[in-house]
């Protein structure tokens, strides 16, 4: 009696042993939605007969081949894979994804012709209604030019697949614990710097830089497209109309100067209660201011040389 039954039951077992597609995705869901292939299962996988499409990395993960692009792809090839495990079963499995490294599949390697690594290959279904219409059912290469991340992998695969892998990048917690210290660092600092930018010279400083700076060409350069200077030294731009980047720098430098000795022969000068030092700084502060009034004229002369003329020159 039980051997009649063991004959019996021989042939369903036969037959879930023989249906490729339940072996494919129970290798898959061991595999964390990517089969681990060597040449025999590769050749199942890719079988004429098949009524699913798969996704196929080609790599070679041992140290001792020293393929760093192997390396480098491998994590992204696995995280769209397993993206897809994440599927309904009935779209799962209609495609799956898998890996043959070089060491298992050497015959393969040398049948496909394939010099380099990692490649990736795109099977369509040979067979069934997600069979080309075409009848093309020859492997498709994926292309490398967006590089090894899995965001345009899993767009690029999903062509390929029943419905759009759902794949999403990771949450990036380094990248938010990065600013949440650096917004904390810059509150902690502000609690430092208060007083300093809560001081109205502070503020005045700032407002006379900038109005040094504005007034001195700066918006020109930045309107005309002007370079920071003309190269082989060379700082001034002849004529009017023209103005290199540095010079800002320098006509804001000699600006600020003016403005300062003017202030202190005004402001600071008269309130000294020494008449000697009341009179250094006199001499001191005026000297400055025609020195630097000097050098400002030196440089309009320079810009243009045809504006000023000496007065010897003039006739009365």
């Amino acid at each position: 009696m039980k051997s009649l039954l063991a004959l019996l039951s021989l042939p369903f077992c036969l037959a879930a042993v023989a249906d490729p597609l339940q072996q494919l995705s129970e290798l898959a869901a061991a595999g964390n939605g990517v089969i681990k292939l060597d040449s025999k299962s590769f050749d199942l996988l890719t079988s004429p007969q098949r009524t699913w499409s798969v996704s196929v990395q080609l790599t070679a993960m041992d140290p001792r081949r020293k393929c760093s692009p192997c390396t480098a792809f491998d994590p992204s090839w696995n995280a769209v894979g397993k993206a897809w495990s994440t599927v309904a079963k009935p779209h799962r499995d209609e495609h799956f994804f898998a890996t043959l490294d070089f060491d298992n599949g050497q015959d393969t390697f040398q049948k496909l012709g394939l010099q380099s690594a990692p490649v990736v290959f795109v099977y369509p279904a040979a067979q069934g209604p997600r069979a080309p219409a075409n009848g093309k059912v020859s492997p498709m290469k994926y292309d490398f030019s967006n590089g090894f991340d899995p965001a345009p992998l899993a767009e690029s695969l999903s062509k390929h697949t029943p419905i759009p892998i759902p794949y999403s990048d990771p949450i990036d917690w380094g990248r938010y614990i990065f600013f949440g210290l650096c917004a904390l660092g810059l509150l902690f600092s502000l609690y430092f710097i208060q007083p300093i930018l809560q001081s109205r010279w502070t503020w005045a400083v700032l407002t006379i830089g900038i109005t040094l700076v504005m007034t001195s060409g700066y918006m020109f350069t930045r309107i005309r497209g002007m370079p920071y200077n003309g190269g082989n030294g060379n700082w001034i731009a002849a004529g009017f109309q023209s103005q290199f980047g540095q010079e800002v720098n320098v006509v804001a430098g000699i600006y600020g100067l003016l403005s300062l000795s003017f202030l202190m022969l005004v402001m600071v000068v008269p309130y000294q209660s020494s008449p000697a030092r009341q009179r250094i700084q006199i001499y001191l502060w005026t000297g400055v201011f025609l020195v630097v009034y000097s050098v400002l004229v030196s440089l309009f002369r320079v810009k243009n040389r045809g504006t000023f003329r000496s007065f010897a020159s003039l006739s009365i």
